[in-house]
Parts: C-alpha cells; sequence; structure tokens
C-alpha cells in the first residue's frame, strides 16, 4: 500500500482547520499530522513533524504565510507548500509562490479540487490552472531583471543534459502548458510527457514544476 500523504494544516481560524481536517481525513491516501495557527508555530511543527506537505494560509498574526513559507521551504526542501488565499490571482498568494511554495488553492474550492491540488503538488506538479500560471509569470519575470541570467556552470551543464524531447517540453512548460497540451502540442501520449516532466526536473534540480517555469523564464529561454 502506497504511504499516505502527511499534511500539516496551517490557518488561524480553528473552524476552518477543522473543515479541511475533515476534507482531508476522508481520504485513504491522506492524513493530517498536525495544525497550526500562525507562521512560526508552522516552522516548529514542520521540523518537529516532517509533514510531505503544509497547507497554509497566507494572512495570520505573528508570522504570515509568505515567511513561514520561506523559511520551511529553505530548512526542509522535502516538504511542499501549498497556499490558501481567499482571492483568485492575489498579490500575496504570488508572494508565496516566490518564496518557495508548490501552488496556490482558493478557500473556497470544492472537495475535489482540493484533494486534487494536495495529491498534485506532492508528487511535483503545479496546483496551477494555466491562466494563473501565466499570470505569476507576469508577477515573476519583471522580478528577474531587465535581462535574462546567464546560466550558472551547474545551469548550463543540466541543460545541456536534457534531450532534445526533454528540451521541448521543458520550454512547453515554460509557456505555461498543461500535460495535456504539452501531449496534444508535441503529437504524444499524456503518459509520456508526464515522464519527460519527471525527468527534467530531476536533471534541473527543480523542486517542481512551479520552479521549472521560473527557470525558464530567468535564463530568457522562453520569449515573452
Amino acid at each position: 500500500m502506497t504511504q499516505a500523504i502527511k499534511v500539516l494544516l496551517v490557518d488561524d481560524q480553528e473552524l476552518i482547520r477543522i473543515g479541511f481536517r475533515m476534507v482531508l481525513e476522508a481520504e485513504d491516501d491522506i492524513v493530517v499530522v498536525g495544525e497550526a495557527a500562525d507562521g512560526r508555530a508552522a516552522i516548529m511543527q514542520s521540523a518537529l513533524l516532517a509533514p510531505d506537505l503544509v497547507l497554509m494560509d497566507i494572512r495570520m498574526p505573528e508570522l504570515d504565510g509568505i515567511a513561514a513559507t520561506e523559511a520551511i521551504v529553505r530548512d526542509h526542501p522535502q516538504t511542499k507548500v501549498l497556499v490558501l488565499t481567499t482571492f483568485d490571482l492575489d498579490e500575496y498568494a504570488f508572494g508565496a509562490i516566490r518564496a518557495g511554495a508548490s501552488g496556490f488553492l482558493l478557500k473556497d474550492a470544492q472537495r475535489h479540487e482540493m484533494i486534487s491540488a494536495v495529491r498534485a503538488v506532492h508528487r511535483g506538479d503545479a496546483a496551477l490552472s494555466p491562466r494563473v500560471t501565466r499570470t505569476l509569470l507576469e508577477h515573476v519575470t519583471p522580478r528577474l531583471g531587465s535581462s535574462p541570467a546567464a546560466p550558472a556552470p551547474a545551469e548550463s551543464a543540466a541543460l545541456d543534459s536534457l534531450t532534445e524531447r526533454e528540451r521541448d517540453v521543458f520550454l512547453a512548460i515554460g509557456r505555461g502548458l498543461t500535460n495535456a497540451e504539452i501531449a496534444q502540442t508535441l503529437y504524444v501520449g499524456e503518459s509520456t510527457v508526464k515522464t519527460h516532466v519527471g525527468r527534467i526536473l530531476a536533471k534541473l534540480g527543480a523542486r517542481d514544476r512551479i520552479h521549472a517555469v521560473i527557470l525558464a523564464h530567468r535564463l530568457g529561454l522562453v520569449g515573452e
């Protein structure tokens, strides 16, 4: 049996945590290992419980979700963060993405959307729609500088290690395409695309799809 996804719930509202726990623990492959009501507690609980994924609220007292995300991702790279926001395309949510989160989820998301997002982030996919991905790039790209960064030696070696097909898939990821869209564009099966994506992330040392997107743009491999 596959090991259950260990989730830490972080929100300053107890009722929201209770609701999320009920939804998540109804699934056989997800277990809630702990809760926290602010960013500082989230950092401490992440160190203590080593969750696979943190479901992180953004706006909290003491320490907000952006700062907590940055600390958790830095100190526990094996833990992924899925941030919660009230508004789609919230600047705070994009701040959390830049801090290292692997996606964000609206608090009023449907039950199946939450479950799908948790599973997607856990397996290394991005919990973002293509529209949100493209808007994310509009927020992130200006902060990368006016001109593309020259690849570091390690990045150059990683890029050179990509096969021609993997490079095609990488550029498509950078454009914000989903696996289904990439499969249609390159005339291959979606399962083949998933295999390529996994190899690309491993070769580039990217935490997940979001960071592969940002890397492609930072290096100037994807046009405006």
